[in-house]
């Protein structure tokens, strides 16, 4: 159905409406009489106001379409800037490496640096280890019930993560990664309804976190650790999920992102 807009619309319902009121010749008045004219024109008011608000297209459209598409371009967008950023890294190290050939100080340097990339996570590392996994429940926040969760109960949150990250940590990993991305001293765990945030990349549960370590002191401190033990009651209460997977070799990629810092100062 089709509402012409502009003024001759506008005149047209007034029109009717006002000869609406106007008792008939004989007529006794009643309230009817008056209230069909007034529903009618609070109808036609309503229709010609969204006829002319919605100009051809629907008041109701869904944009997630076009939301999706926009995320999908702006990964892809992102995809290109990281290749380029890495080809750009990679000529600065050649172009140091041909330049500590003459330069000693530039040399010194250097052997400065790479001594400490293995710590700062700039390079890989295999060895034994533990993988942890945390995932969503299947469960829905509708379910009826005296003891229905809420929607919060059933996704894992980022204090669930970092809980896991600082007990492998504190279990003796010696390299760590997240959903296959190196975690560093500049790494922020954030967390974004569902999904995680890491390193301007967005990813989707289940989280995978991998640590380099004896597997057994890992798996006491995560034994020990209050945030990863009230993850594991929610486990139990709410159907998350939660596993531990000893690794024989794994290997931990190389930090390979932005190492910029806006601030920082010699270690004591």
């Amino acid at each position: 159905m089709e509402y012409a807009t502009g003024a001759p619309s506008w005149r047209l319902v007034l029109r009717r409406a006002l000869g609406g009121l106007r008792p008939r010749r004989g007529a006794r008045r009643n309230r009817w009489t008056v209230g069909v004219p007034l529903i009618a024109l609070a109808a036609g008011l309503l229709f010609t106001t969204s006829a002319r608000t919605a100009d051809g297209t629907q008041l109701r459209d869904d944009r997630r379409p076009q939301l999706a598409q926009l995320i999908a371009d702006k990964r892809v967008r992102l995809d290109d800037r990281e290749k380029q950023a890495a080809k750009l890294r990679a000529e600065v190290d050649q172009d140091t490496a041909r330049l500590a050939e003459v330069d000693q100080p530039v040399k010194e340097a250097r052997q400065r640096a790479d001594a400490m990339r293995a710590a700062a996570g700039f390079t890989a590392l295999k060895g034994p280890g533990l993988t942890v996994t945390l995932n969503d429940s299947s469960r829905r926040g509708a379910d009826l019930g005296p003891n229905a969760p809420d929607n919060d109960d059933l996704v894992v949150h980022q204090g669930d993560v970092q809980a896991v990250v600082n007990a492998l940590w504190a279990g003796g990993a010696e390299a760590m990664s997240i959903m296959d991305v190196r975690v560093i001293s500049t790494s922020a765990v954030r967390c974004v309804g569902n999904t995680l945030l890491l390193h301007g990349q967005v990813f989707s549960p289940p989280f995978k976190i991998t640590a380099i370590g004896e597997p057994t002191r890992m798996h006491q401190a995560l034994d020990s650790a209050e945030g990863v033990q009230q993850f594991k009651d929610a486990v139990a209460d709410f159907g998350l999920g939660y596993s531990e997977t000893v690794e024989r070799n794994v290997t931990v990629r190389a930090y390979d992102g932005s190492s910029d810092l806006r601030s920082a100062r010699v270690a004591e």
